[in-house]
C-alpha cells in the first residue's frame, strides 16, 4: 500500500517514507505530510482544512493514550482520493498546506 500512495502523491514533489510509529510516515519534499497505519493513509489537516476533510466523511487517527483516546492531526484520505493522482492532488495539496504552515 505505502507504494501505491507515493505514487498517488508523486506529482506534487520528492515523496519518500520511513518506518514510524508502527507504520510510515510519508514526506514531500521535507514537510511531513502523511501516516499510513494499518494500511490507512491518514493526511496532515490543521484548523484550516480540517473542515473540508470531515465534509468528506474523513475522519482523524485516534490512539489510545495512557488515560483516553488521543486524536492526531492527520485524517483519512477520502475514498476517491485513493483512485487516482488527480483525484488526489487537492487532498495532498491540502496537507502540504499545513504542513508547511505547522
Amino acid at each position: 500500500m505505502i507504494k501505491h500512495y507515493k505514487e498517488l502523491m508523486a506529482p506534487r514533489g520528492a515523496i519518500r517514507s520511513r518506518a514510524m510509529f508502527g507504520g510510515h510516515g510519508i514526506y514531500c519534499d521535507d514537510l511531513f505530510i502523511a501516516i499510513v497505519i494499518d494500511d490507512q493513509l491518514y493526511l496532515k489537516v490543521d484548523e484550516l482544512t480540517q473542515a473540508e476533510f470531515a465534509a468528506a466523511g474523513s475522519s482523524p487517527f485516534v490512539y489510545q493514550g495512557k488515560s483516553k483516546p488521543v486524536a492526531m492531526s492527520y485524517w483519512r484520505a477520502p475514498d476517491e482520493a485513493l483512485e487516482s493522482p488527480r483525484a488526489m492532488r487537492p487532498w495532498v495539496d491540502m496537507a502540504i498546506a499545513a504542513a508547511a504552515r505547522k
